[in-house]
């Protein structure tokens, strides 16, 4: 007897908001012998779009994952849709950018190690050498592109040829302290993360934390968010807050943040491997 699991899809789907969109899509599911295990959907009153999020495993007949969608161009057609499927077992291609704190990186590479993120990591570039160690010894490529005024465009240039000969699809800037480029933030649009640290909006430039602890703050908090190139402004994916008070230094609030920027960015990092976020403008849609 085969022990053979059926494929399992996921199906991402956005439209302009009209009637019976919901009933043409799973109709054309269950006629091609997919059991929805998971249904989720959202109308945007405000923009006047419809998004939905379905999960499907293949139960009948000799469909496969790529007939299916290749079936399904002309529901899109009909409703003006923009839509994806994706392989649900098949890990993301993730390319993860770094400088010289360690945190954000560290607990990504646990996070993988234990399976607890469905990456696969094609390489980590950075432009400081100080956390090459972290990634060869988990057997990682590094990249070393060092960045200075007269070479930034040139190197994101390389960038681009890794991130094109590794087909990575996902890049995370994990405390990356570099600007890209306008060109890049689009070239990117949608499939590059970066982790801020403040709950958005907040204290901007250095030393974020002293700043923070001058105004006596009672929260404080990461922001992961897509990568545009208004700075800091990309669409919101997750954020983590900490509430504290005025016994806490700008040591002890420092190692606070470091705690809620990796929750943040990895909890961000799972809801897009996991296909759940969607564009909506400058906001997100998560079905989380």
């Amino acid at each position: 007897m085969s022990t053979q699991q059926s494929p399992y899809f996921v199906l991402k789907a956005s439209s302009p908001a009209t009637s019976g969109v919901i009933a043409k899509v799973t109709s054309y599911l269950a006629e091609h012998g997919c059991y929805i295990s998971e249904l989720s959907q959202f109308d945007d009153q405000q923009t006047g779009h419809f998004f939905m999020r379905a999960v499907c495993e293949i139960k009948e007949g000799n469909e496969t994952i790529d007939s299916i969608q290749a079936g399904f161009t002309d529901i899109a057609e009909s409703f003006e849709m923009k839509y994806s499927f994706h392989d649900a077992k098949q890990q993301v291609k993730t390319l993860i950018m770094v400088s010289q704190h360690d945190h954000c990186l560290d607990d990504l590479l646990y996070r993988h190690r234990k399976g607890e993120l469905a990456i696969e990591i094609t390489a980590v570039v950075s432009n400081h050498l100080d956390l090459r160690p972290m990634a060869e010894r988990e057997g990682i490529r590094f990249i070393y592109l060092p960045v200075t005024k007269e070479n930034k465009l040139k190197q994101e240039e390389e960038l681009q040829k890794v991130i094109e000969e590794t087909g990575t699809e996902l890049v995370v800037l994990a405390r990356y302290m570099q600007i890209l480029s306008n060109n890049l933030c689009a070239a990117l649009r949608g499939r590059a993360i970066n982790i801020h640290h403040s709950f958005l909006p907040g204290f901007k430039g250095a030393r974020p934390y002293y700043q923070a602890f001058d105004r006596g703050v009672k929260l404080i908090g990461a922001t992961a968010h897509y990568v545009t190139a208004d700075l800091d402004e990309g669409p919101i994916i997750d954020q983590a807050v900490q509430r504290v008070d005025h016994t806490y230094g700008p040591q002890e609030l420092t190692a606070i943040g470091r705690d809620t920027e990796t929750v943040a960015l990895a909890k961000a990092v799972k809801l897009h491997v996991q296909h759940r976020v969607f564009l909506d403008g400058n906001k997100t849609v998560i079905f989380s």
